[in-house]
């Protein structure tokens, strides 16, 4: 039986560690999709986005999947997220580097809403432009009835990525919730198993298009 390796990058800046919380998260939720009897494995490795290194660069150059995060700062990503965003366009002249790679993104604020949306889009349109193919949440939307509960997964119903709230007057070790932190690995287990199959039909020869 032929094996099956996913290397899933979750490349994100946290500004307290709240957002390094939810990083955790998503790369626990993709590395629990390990099978080995079945031959799939999922290798899931942090790449902290402070400090743009030669090695963090091969990192993501090596991985299969990338799963961008950062906190929602003023109703966008934070500075050292968009500065990652803007060097990545050396990899972008290099013959679109990352193209077919998988993407997915997660975000988090002190604000239920706090505009997080776009920073999903921002997130969004960086895959696009580098030709990666995104993954949303496919969970149904939690918190969203009379007798639903606040611990409900997605309970701030996105669908684009992973969302989570944190209470600015918590520390990392309490917040964000454990509802968001389960919302964030099933975002990482999506990504994993999107990125398994995706693995597994990429051996069918590249069609080229002649279209200009």
């Amino acid at each position: 039986m032929s094996s099956t390796t996913a290397r899933i990058a979750v490349a994100y800046h946290s500004g307290y560690g709240h957002t390094a919380k939810q990083a955790q998260a998503v790369a626990r939720g993709a590395a629990a999709v390990s099978n080995v009897e079945a031959g799939l494995e999922v290798e899931a490795r942090l790449v902290p986005l402070d400090e743009l290194t030669d090695d963090v660069w091969a990192e993501l150059d090596a991985a299969d999947a990338i799963v961008f995060g950062a906190p929602t700062y003023m109703g966008s990503p934070s500075a050292v997220f968009k500065t990652f965003a803007e060097a990545s366009a050396k990899v972008w002249a290099d013959d679109l580097g990352w193209r077919d790679k998988i993407a997915a993104g997660f975000t988090n604020s002190k604000a239920m809403s706090g505009d997080k949306l776009n920073s999903l889009v921002d997130f969004t349109m960086l895959a696009a432009q580098h030709g990666m193919i995104w993954v949303g949440l496919d969970l149904y939307p939690g918190w969203s009835s009379s007798t639903a509960s606040i611990e409900d997964l997605n309970r701030l119903g996105s669908w684009l990525g992973a969302m989570a709230q944190s209470d600015s007057d918590l520390s990392a070790e309490q917040a964000p919730p454990a509802t968001d932190l389960r919302t964030a690995e099933a975002l990482g287990a999506r990504v994993a198993t999107v990125t398994l199959r995706h693995l597994r039909g990429a051996t069918a020869p590249r069609v080229e298009s002649d279209a200009a």
